[in-house]
């Protein structure tokens, strides 16, 4: 059993009292942080305590940080590029070293030795600074370029790309012969007859008259040559001369085994009037002596060899131009000059040319126009009506079929050729 008698001790004397807060005082601030942190989500907003902010808006202060940013990129690419300008400049690896360094295209014609006259002072030179559009204006006052087009290529290569003009017919100009095109551009004849062509010469320029005028006369040059060519019987191959001086009065030196006859054409339906000259070329052959022109003009009358006087005097062709003209393909009947009419064939070619007559001459012959008319209608076929004092060995005969005759166009069968003159009128 436990002992009874021995003293008690309180137990304040075993837990002396502390200085620590009252625990009732302790435990109600306590209850009231906790209510405090449980009610604050619902309870008005409080009041917020101001802060310093900045002078700029954000938004502006945005965009000069990337403005900020820009301008160090743009720094940086300025300083980039301009090294590598220095770089470009000064380097040895993009100089063109040699015409090697040219390429050269397109040209058949205008030689490499022509390129390289206008395109060598540029050999050593940096390739940025060789002014392309200067050389591009060079290059196409060789007469043969049309246009041309360069090119760079890194590190030190030039392409020159040439278009070469296309010649329609030879043009002959005083004592020279050249190529010419649609635009009345003048070009040299390929030297050593590199190369050959099929054209007839055209004449009536001058090397005094500007490319405009010589251009209006290759369009009519030109609608001659399509309407020739038009039927697919290519009767511009058989032409050696064509005379654009008048555009009244276009004028061919066609060619065949008989010999050269030049034929008057006019201005218009050069085709149908060629079909005629074709279908009775021979006729007229076996009726005249000689045959040396006709004009064909007028409607439904012929008048055979009106240019037996008056012709004009073509100035003579050097031997040296002569070969270079037979070795670009010029028919030797388009190099004889002549002084006259009835003269010899002088030193410029082998055979007899009638060209045209003069213009006082063409001028009479239509001035008697009417006259020719009347004279159909009075007298009989074989009547020499005077054209002129110039031509009156002049022989009119009349045709009265409107369409091509039979013997050379298979597709008017019905065409009739034109009466025979009487053995008797015809030219001695």
């Amino acid at each position: 059993m436990a002992r009874r008698n021995s003293p008690s001790v309180l137990q304040e004397e075993l837990y002396p009292p502390t200085t620590e807060p009252a625990r009732d005082a302790l435990d109600d601030s306590r209850l009231v942080d906790l209510d405090v942190e449980q009610e604050s989500p619902f309870l008005r907003a409080q009041k917020r305590v101001s802060v310093r902010q900045s002078s700029l808006p954000k938004r502006t202060a945005n965009r000069l940080r990337w403005g900020a940013l820009a301008l160090g990129v743009l720094l940086l690419v300025v300083l980039s590029a301009a090294a590598l300008y220095q770089y470009g400049e000064h380097s040895w690896r993009f100089r063109v070293e040699s015409s090697d360094n040219l390429e050269i295209s397109g040209n058949h014609n205008v030689s490499r030795a022509q390129v390289l006259e206008v395109m060598g002072g540029d050999i050593g030179r940096n390739i940025f600074f060789i002014p392309l559009a200067q050389r591009k204006q060079e290059l196409e006052q060789i007469p043969w370029v049309e246009s041309a087009s360069l090119m760079r290529f890194v590190p030190n290569r030039l392409r020159i790309e040439i278009r070469e003009r296309t010649p329609v017919a030879f043009a002959r100009l005083g004592s020279k012969i050249f190529l010419i095109d649609d635009a009345g551009s003048l070009m040299e004849l390929p030297a050593g007859g590199r190369k050959k062509f099929s054209f007839p010469v055209a004449l009536g320029m001058n090397l005094g008259e500007p490319q405009s005028m010589r251009a209006t006369r290759m369009k009519t040059y030109s609608q001659l040559i399509g309407e020739l060519d038009s039927d697919g019987a290519h009767y511009s191959q058989e032409l050696s001369e064509v005379d654009v001086s008048d555009a009244e009065d276009v004028k061919v030196l066609a060619t065949d085994p008989g010999g050269e006859v030049l034929v008057h054409l006019g201005a218009s339906n050069f085709l149908e009037r060629f079909k005629i000259f074709k279908g009775h070329v021979q006729e007229w052959r076996q009726q005249f002596a000689r045959l040396d022109s006709v004009d064909l003009r007028y409607d439904h009358q012929i008048v055979v060899n009106p240019d037996l006087q008056g012709t004009v005097k073509q100035p003579p062709l050097s031997m040296g131009v002569q070969r270079s003209a037979i070795a670009a393909g010029v028919r030797p009947a388009a190099l004889v000059s002549h002084q006259g009419a009835g003269s010899a064939t002088s030193s410029a070619g082998p055979a007899l040319k009638p060209v045209s007559a003069k213009k006082n001459v063409v001028k009479k012959e239509r001035r008697h126009k009417a006259v020719l008319r009347r004279a159909s209608t009075k007298h009989d076929v074989g009547a020499e009506p005077t054209l002129s004092a110039a031509n009156t060995n002049a022989k009119v005969t009349t045709v009265k079929t409107t369409s091509a005759p039979s013997t050379s166009n298979p597709a008017a069968p019905n065409s009739k050729p034109s009466p025979a003159i009487p053995k008797g009128q015809q030219q001695q």
